[in-house]
């Protein structure tokens, strides 16, 4: 891996751990903002159990770079299944994270994909997944 990438991918777990823990300490309310209505799950039986995820996978990424790959992969899923949670908060016009406009709450969304490309990308999950595509099948 290259150091710019390696780089990336701790920053990236760097700020899942800062997130994970807010989930779980003084962010808890604006998290609340963003479970989907939907939901048949309790309102903070998923802030928390996000949390942990985001604090889990956090860790992963700093200190399992043999598995970076996989972890690449399910970090990007992650993000990809939290994303109704942001489209609630837009739907809704709930305030949190300083976001009090639609036009904010809207521009957010447009950064949930960077998160999924950040974590593809730093992990080497997509060039992996791109190598292979490639690779001559045998026989």
């Amino acid at each position: 891996m290259s150091l710019p990438r390696t780089l990336a991918r701790w920053l990236l777990g760097a700020a899942l751990l800062f997130t994970g823990t807010a989930h779980l300490t003084f962010a808890r309310d604006d998290f609340v903002a963003q479970v989907p209505s939907w939901l048949p799950v309790p309102v903070d039986v998923v802030v928390v159990a996000s949390g942990v995820v985001e604090i889990a996978l956090g860790l992963a990424l700093v200190v399992l770079s043999r598995w970076r790959v996989a972890v690449g992969w399910i970090v990007a899923a992650f993000f990809v299944a939290i994303f109704p949670g942001n489209i609630e908060q837009f739907v809704r016009g709930t305030d949190a994270f300083g976001l009090d406009t639609d036009l904010a709450r809207a521009i957010r969304l447009l950064f949930q994909p960077l998160l999924v490309v950040w974590a593809l990308w730093s992990t080497g999950a997509w060039r992996d997944w791109r190598t292979r595509r490639q690779a001559p099948t045998t026989g």
